[in-house]
C-alpha cells in the first residue's frame, strides 16, 4: 500500500464533509447578510445617496476571501488532527482490535508507527493553528482562543488521562464544535458579529455531524464494550442508540423552519429540504443492519446527507 494511500485512509475522508459543512453554511449564511444591501420599495433622494451608496458597497465588497480559506484550511485540519489522534489514541488503549468491523485503522494495524501517527496529528493540528493565527489578526485574538480550544478538545477526545470520548460525549463535542462553533465562527469570521438565524441553523449542522459518530459507534458497539470503551452507543445500547439516530435526521429537517422566524430573507435555507431523500438508506440500514459493511455504507451515506444538506442551504444562501 502507497504511502500516500495509508495517509488518506488515516484522515478518514468519509468524515471529511463534518468539516467542510459548517463552514461553507457559516459563510453562505454571512454573504447572504452582506448581501441585504437596500431593501426594495426604499425612495432615495440626493440627500441620501452617498449613505444608500455606501451600504451597498458594504453589502457587495465586504466578503473576506482570506477568512473564508482559513476558516475551511482550520476546520479541515482540526478534523484530520482528531482523527489521527483518534488513531493514535485507539491503538495505545486497545481499543482498535483486529475484530473491528470498521475501516483498517493505520496505528493498530502496524500500516504507520506510532510515533509517525503522532507527528501527523501534530503537524495537522500546526496547520490547523497557523489557519488560526491567520484569523486571530485578520478578526481578533477571540477567534485564536477559539481555535485552541477546538485543538484541544479534539487532542483530549480520546487522548489524555480522561478521554471524554470514553465515556459517551463523543456525539457533545462534535455537536458544539462541528456545529456552533464552525457555522457561527465562519459566520463571525466576515461579519464580526452573531446572529439568531445563523445559530439556528448550526443546530442542524451539528445534529448531522454527530449523527456520522452516532454511525460510527454503533457499529463498533461491541467492540467499544470489550475494550471498556464507554461510547453513547455503549451506554444507551443498540436499539436506543437507533432511535436516536432517526430523531437526530428528523430533527435538523425539522428545525429548519424556526430559521425562518429569526430573521428577514432566510427563506433560501428551506432549499436544505431537497436532501431529505438522501436520509432513507442510511435509516433504514442503521434500522434493520448489524453488519460492518452495511453500517460503513450508512456513515458514509450520512456524510453525503451532511454535505447535500449544507450544500443547498449554501448555493440557495449565496445565489
Amino acid at each position: 500500500m502507497s504511502a500516500l494511500r495509508i495517509w488518506v485512509m488515516a484522515a478518514r475522508p468519509r468524515t471529511l464533509p463534518a468539516a467542510l459543512a459548517p463552514v461553507f453554511v457559516g459563510t453562505a449564511a454571512a454573504y447572504h447578510a452582506l448581501q441585504g444591501g437596500v431593501e426594495v420599495g426604499v425612495t432615495i433622494d440626493a440627500a441620501s445617496a452617498p449613505a444608500i451608496n455606501a451600504v451597498i458597497v458594504a453589502g457587495t465588497d465586504s466578503f473576506r476571501w482570506g477568512t473564508f480559506i482559513a476558516a475551511l484550511i482550520g476546520a479541515t485540519f482540526i478534523q484530520i488532527g482528531t482523527n489521527l489522534a483518534n488513531d493514535y489514541s485507539d491503538a495505545a488503549r486497545g481499543a482498535d482490535t483486529a475484530d473491528r468491523l470498521g475501516p483498517v485503522r493505520v496505528t493498530a494495524s502496524g500500516l504507520a508507527t506510532p510515533r509517525r501517527v503522532l507527528r501527523a496529528t501534530w503537524a495537522a493540528f500546526a496547520v490547523a493553528a497557523l489557519a488560526g493565527l491567520y484569523l486571530g489578526f485578520e478578526v481578533g485574538a477571540e477567534i485564536v482562543a477559539v481555535g485552541l480550544i477546538s485543538i484541544a478538545a479534539g487532542v483530549f477526545y480520546t487522548g489524555g488521562p480522561r478521554p471524554y470520548g470514553y465515556v459517551g460525549l463523543g456525539e457533545v463535542f462534535v455537536f458544539v464544535f462541528f456545529g456552533l462553533v464552525a457555522v457561527n465562527g465562519s459566520y463571525y469570521v466576515q461579519i464580526e458579529e452573531l446572529a439568531l438565524a445563523p445559530l439556528l441553523l448550526s443546530i442542524p449542522i451539528g445534529l448531522l455531524s454527530a449523527a456520522i459518530l452516532v454511525v460510527n459507534n454503533l457499529r463498533d458497539i461491541d467492540t467499544d464494550r470489550r475494550a471498556g470503551k464507554r461510547t453513547l452507543a455503549v451506554r444507551l445500547g443498540r436499539e436506543r442508540t437507533r432511535r436516536l439516530y432517526a430523531a437526530m435526521i428528523a430533527l435538523s429537517y425539522l428545525l429548519l423552519p424556526l430559521v425562518l422566524l429569526a430573521g428577514n430573507r432566510w427563506a433560501p435555507a428551506l432549499a436544505a429540504l431537497a436532501s431529505a431523500p438522501l436520509a432513507v438508506a442510511p435509516l433504514r440500514a442503521v434500522r434493520t443492519r448489524t453488519d460492518g459493511p452495511a453500517l460503513n455504507g450508512a456513515l458514509a451515506a450520512t456524510g453525503s446527507l451532511l454535505g447535500a444538506y449544507a450544500a443547498l442551504a449554501a448555493v440557495a444562501l449565496a445565489i
